[in-house]
């Protein structure tokens, strides 16, 4: 190799110039070369950058528009659920005065009812006293005239002086029993 480079700089030409027709046909090749990437690989990188950019642009827009159509769903839903939880409340609300009324009714219904049974055992029973007064006064009558009778020897069997003696014998019998119970 140092013998290549001795015979060329013996023969007038230093190896450090280069030929001008290499540098010529370099030139040109490279000119061509800038050529067809300027005219078309540039474009398709400039399109498909242009492409990516506008994609990314309209995914930032959709998601921008998709961001506010959420915030405003959930405010719609937030709404939606303050207004349906007043709704519960004020049901609830109503539900339970309805109840108190409700219950109210049914207890001065069921008062009434009480208050009428009570009245009607109060009637039958002062009913069933006169009847039981009514017949121990004839059956007590009765059974002291024919005392009376056995007693004094003689029948006596006249019904009016007979009713007196017993009615006038009860209500010293009910006076006695007044005096004792006061």
């Amino acid at each position: 190799m140092n013998q290549l480079i001795i015979s060329a700089a013996v023969e007038g030409q230093s190896p450090l110039v280069p030929n001008p027709w290499e540098m010529g046909v370099v030139f040109a090749g490279f000119a061509v070369l800038m050529y067809i990437v300027v005219k078309y690989v540039v474009p398709m990188f400039e399109k498909t950058f242009a492409e990516r950019a506008e994609a990314i642009e309209g995914g930032i827009a959709k998601a921008e528009k998709a961001q506010a159509e959420a915030s405003a769903a959930l405010e719609e839903y937030k709404q939606q659920l303050t207004d349906a939880r007043a709704e519960a409340n004020r049901i609830r609300e109503e539900a339970r005065a309805e109840g108190a009324q409700i219950l109210a009714e049914l207890k001065e219904k069921a008062a009434a009812e009480s208050a009428r049974i009570t009245a009607q055992a109060h009637a039958a029973i002062q009913s069933e006293r006169q009847a039981a007064v009514v017949s121990l006064r004839a059956e007590v009558g009765t059974l002291a005239t024919t005392l009376a009778g056995r007693i004094v020897g003689e029948a006596l069997n006249d019904d009016q002086r007979a009713a007196r003696v017993v009615d006038r014998f009860l209500a010293d019998l009910e006076n006695q029993n007044a005096g004792a119970a006061q």
